[in-house]
């Protein structure tokens, strides 16, 4: 009895062990199975996440990117109404001078005859009365009519001299400031340049620390080519500035008789190649870059100038009209110390009206 007792005792405590151990197997299959689904959906989620982290970050870069583009959108308008409004002003400025000078200047050409006449009078006079009364020798004498009549043709050539420069100057404040046309015309690139430079003349000049920035045009026979000169004369201006403040930078750091032993020059040269293209090159004597720099100088709203002296966007709106507006290359050579080069390329005709 007692045998047969542990004999059902036995079979109960297999049968439950039986039992727990088919629930526990049951729930490691489930957990395993939980298990498993929490790996999948946490690799989903991974998954997911990943995608979105991309799609944000694609959707930033494009909004950084769309920003940058409203920036330089933007201040490409603001400096096309800048040098519009100053294409106007300087127009306006120049048609108030012409009217005047040309006054002046035509009138010029009466005084002189006048003047010839008086003065052939008086030698007449001269001639047939050597010995005139007292009182007029004491006034001649008191004028000093000999150096009168010396001097007086000087004046007048000096006059006719001053308002032929000051028409010169208009003619290229006028040529300068077609900052508003928009349309292609065939024009002589030479002019836009020379109008340019005259317009910097007064950064040109000697002053009391430094001599006068030399100058030299090595020009070549040009053809007249298509191109929006307005915009044209706008990149000259933007080269030949950034050009004599890289001087300047050098000439206020040495005496006045290191920047005579070592003269500050501008070099342009102009030269056809291929037939179908004229080339502008821009070399000055300066600082110079490191390639770093020189790799950006195109670049918006990039400037090594100082808060005030300089937005950034003129070398990239120059190379927006030199590229972009006349289908033309521009590029940058730079050696530190040495100096700095610019190249311009423009094709002598656009097979376009409009770009």
């Amino acid at each position: 009895g007692l045998v047969g007792g542990s004999y059902l005792f036995l079979g109960k405590v297999e049968r439950s062990l039986n039992e727990r151990t088919v629930k526990l197997a049951l729930a490691t299959d489930a957990l395993a199975t939980s298990k498993a689904q929490l790996e999948d959906y946490s690799q989903t989620l991974e998954q997911k996440v990943e995608v979105r982290t991309q799609e944000m970050q694609a959707k930033n870069q494009t909004l950084e990117h769309t920003l940058q583009e409203l920036r330089t959108t933007q201040a490409q308008l603001v400096q096309t109404e800048k040098m519009s409004s100053l294409g106007q002003l300087v127009a306006g400025v120049a048609h108030e001078i012409n009217n005047p000078v040309n006054f002046i200047h035509g009138n010029l050409h009466h005084v002189r005859g006048y003047t010839q006449d008086l003065l052939r009078f008086i030698h007449l006079y001269q001639t047939h009365h050597p010995h005139p009364a007292p009182d007029v020798t004491a006034k001649a004498d008191e004028i000093d009519l000999a150096f009168l009549e010396d001097d007086l043709p000087n004046i007048i050539n000096s006059m006719a001299l001053g308002t032929e420069r000051i028409r010169q100057i208009v003619l290229s404040l006028r040529n300068f400031s077609r900052m508003d046309e928009a349309e292609f015309k065939t024009v002589d690139i030479h002019e836009g340049i020379d109008s340019t430079l005259l317009i910097l003349q007064h950064r040109l000049k000697a002053r009391s620390q430094s001599p006068a920035i030399n100058v030299i045009r090595d020009y070549a026979q040009l053809p007249v080519i298509d191109c929006c000169p307005g915009q044209l004369n706008q990149v000259f201006m933007n080269i030949l500035t950034n050009a004599i403040d890289a001087l300047e930078e050098v000439r206020v750091k040495q005496t006045l008789q290191d920047n005579i032993k070592h003269p500050s020059e501008i070099t342009i040269r102009t030269s056809v190649f291929n037939g179908q293209w004229i080339q502008v090159a821009i070399a000055d004597n300066g600082p110079g870059m490191v390639e770093t720099i020189r790799q950006r100088i195109f670049d918006p709203f990039f400037t090594t100038k100082s808060v005030g002296k300089g937005t950034g966007i003129g070398m990239s709106i120059s190379y927006q009209i030199i590229v972009e507006k006349h289908a033309g290359k521009l590029d940058c050579f730079s050696i530190p110390n040495e100096g700095t080069e610019f190249i311009i390329q423009l094709p002598i005709h656009q097979h376009t009206s409009s770009a």
